[in-house]
Order: C-alpha cells, then structure tokens, then sequence
C-alpha cells in the first residue's frame, strides 16, 4: 500500500527534529589543517554535512510554504554562524552557500547578500584549480592536489548556479556548468553508465574506480537540481540530460530488492545505504514527474521512498548512513566505511519523502 501523504509529513517533521538534535559523541577525531577540531555531525557547524542538512530544511520549507518556526530555525542557524565568523573557503566549506542561496533567492534578506557575492568570487577567482579548470576537491583537513571528486558538483557547482541565476550573474552559472562538463568528461564511465567517485590527474585514473552510491547520488540530484536551478546553455543541457538518462537506467538495474542501493553500486555484497538511496529515490520520483528517463523510474523511486522511511528511528534520524567519505583507492575502503547518522543522511531523507508527498497530492488531487 503507498505511503499516504499524513504519514509522510509526520515522517518529515520527525527528520527536522533528529537533524536539528545532531550532535557530535566524539566517535571521530578529525582536525582541520589549521588545528581547530573538524565537527561533521552537530547541527551547529558550519561545515558540509550541516550545509546539506540545511538545503534539506530550505527545501522542506519552500514546499510547505508555511512554516514560519523553519525559516526561523534556519535563519538563525546562519546569523549565529556569520556572527561567529566564517571559516576559510573550501570545497566542503562552500556546502552551506547554497541553502543560504535558495533562501535568499525567495526572501531577498540584505544581509544575506553580500556574504552570498564575496563567497562565489572568492570561488571564482581563487579556488584551487585543476587541469582543464575543474575546482580541486580541497577540504578542510586535507589538501587533494590534482583531483576531481564528483561530490564537488554538490558542494561547489550548484550554489554558483543557484547564486547566480538569483543574482542576475551569467558567469556563475556558466562555471557551474563548466564543471559539471569537466567532471563528467572524468567521472562518468561509459561501460555502466554510473559516475567513478574521483579522478586524480596525478598518474591520470579513477583511483579504486569505486561506482560509489552516494557519489553518484550527488550527481542524480545534482543534474536535475542544476536544472531547476538555472537557465543552462541549450548544448548544455541536453548533454547533462543524457548523462542523467543513462546513469537512471544503469540505477534501475542495481536496485536491490528491499528497494535500498548497495554503497558500492555493482556490488550486492557492500552493505545497503541509505543516504545514496533517499538521493536516488528523490530523483527517480523527480524525474518520473518531469518526464525524464525511463517509465520505470517513478516505481523505483516509490520502492527507494518506503526503505528510506522505513530507516526513521522513533527520534527521526535515519539509520544506516555511512559517514563521509574520503576517496578510496580500492573498493574494500568503500565496503569499509562506518555507519553513523548525519546532516547529509536526514537532508536527502527529506529531498526523498517531499518528492514523495508532492506525488501524493497529486495522485489524491
């Protein structure tokens, strides 16, 4: 029987309480390169985990309409962390620019603005470069000389796109695009149809040629979110959308059967993830919905919607999210990676279960 619309925006209410509620236990000791402790669980934490968990919210919020206590919520979360002074520009750091983004395309707040500009400048002009131009996937406890990380496209391409469309600045949307073209000249592999997690240009492979789940969850949402986003080249365009086309139908042949993806996408013996799924079942309800892909994308993505809430505790954090992820260089580092709730885990829960409820009021309508 599908979800019901009630019992999806209980589920939803239940996933902003287990984010907000996030706090680091001091399971993993990670500090930044310039010896300040690295906090990638707690809610207050301006950091990429937090600034997914964010879009997560801003998103919930544009589609409610009408929750006035999260939009304070949110907010509150940058004025505290813009008082307390931002830290240095990184891929990762980047994150939170783009919920802060979304938002102020839809409020306008002044004071939002001007970090908004400084923050895509700064992107533009100074971040570390590779060949061909994409942005080298710098974090904040560690320097990545040479390499692409498809994660970048999430963390970096999509608020210079979403900046810039609301800001009337052509040239940021124009390097989102540049990068999403460079990434998938490198990470896009033409034997599955899925994304390699990196590329370094440093020996020139793809590493441990990891077909990663939530990596290329970043890249289904990414592609259809840039869509919505901006207005991308004609040209542009259309060659994302073959490259979200295939990887959907290289998606529907891995799906396992509890409606969940494997961490590493090709291999039913890595543990099933969650993250990665809620990623793909909002975008295989998303593109069911805008006609893209094949027919069978909105069943998968209905399957993928009940493993994902079948995954929300009584305290609504989702379980089996495996923690952020550093690139491996053979697969079993994938198979590896610990299990541990995050901002990411409950933001692309919520991307998940919104898409659902949008289907049900319209199939109830």
């Amino acid at each position: 029987m599908p979800l019901s619309a009630e019992r999806l925006n209980s589920a939803l209410a239940s996933l902003v309480a287990g984010m907000t509620g996030l706090r680091h236990d001091g399971r993993f000791h990670e500090p930044n390169l310039d010896g300040t402790p690295g906090d990638y669980v707690s809610f207050d934490s301006w950091e990429w985990p937090q600034g997914i968990g964010l879009y997560g919210l801003v998103r919930l919020w544009a589609q409610t309409g009408e929750e006035d206590r999260l939009l304070q919520t949110i907010e509150a979360w940058y004025d505290r962390r813009i008082a307390a002074g931002l830290p240095a520009m990184n891929v990762n750091t980047t994150a939170p620019l783009l919920a802060l983004s979304e938002l102020w395309r839809r409020r306008r707040q002044p004071r939002f603005e001007p970090v908004l500009h400084e923050w895509a400048e700064r992107v533009v002009t100074t971040m570390p470069r590779t060949p061909e131009g994409g942005f080298q996937h710098n974090v904040s406890d560690r320097v990545n000389d040479d390499e692409l990380w498809d994660d970048t496209l999430f963390m970096v391409a999509l608020f210079l796109a979403s900046y810039g469309q609301a800001a009337g600045q052509r040239r940021f949307v124009e390097e989102a695009e540049r990068q999403f073209l460079v990434h998938a000249r490198y990470l896009a592999d033409p034997a599955s149809g899925l994304w390699f997690h990196g590329w370094t240009f440093d020996g020139r492979h793809n590493f441990g040629r990891a077909l990663w789940g939530r990596g290329n969850a970043w890249i289904t949402v990414g592609i259809l979110d840039l869509l919505e986003f901006a207005e991308i080249t004609p040209s542009v365009r259309a060659y994302l959308l073959g490259v979200l086309e295939t990887q959907l139908e290289a998606l529907l042949k891995v799906q396992a059967g509890s409606g969940a993806w494997h961490t590493l996408l090709d291999d039913p013996s890595s543990y099933e993830e969650i993250s990665a799924t809620a990623g793909f079942g909002y975008g295989l309800m998303k593109a069911a919905r805008l006609g893209i892909g094949p027919t069978e994308c909105r069943a998968a993505g209905l399957r993928a919607l009940e493993a994902v809430v079948a995954n929300i505790d009584d305290e609504g954090v989702v379980a089996n999210v495996s923690y952020g992820t550093r690139m491996g260089h053979d697969l079993q580092f994938y198979r590896d990676i610990p299990i541990h709730p995050t901002g990411y885990g409950q933001a692309l829960a919520i991307l998940c279960l919104t898409e659902g409820a949008r289907q049900s009021k319209v199939e109830a309508a």
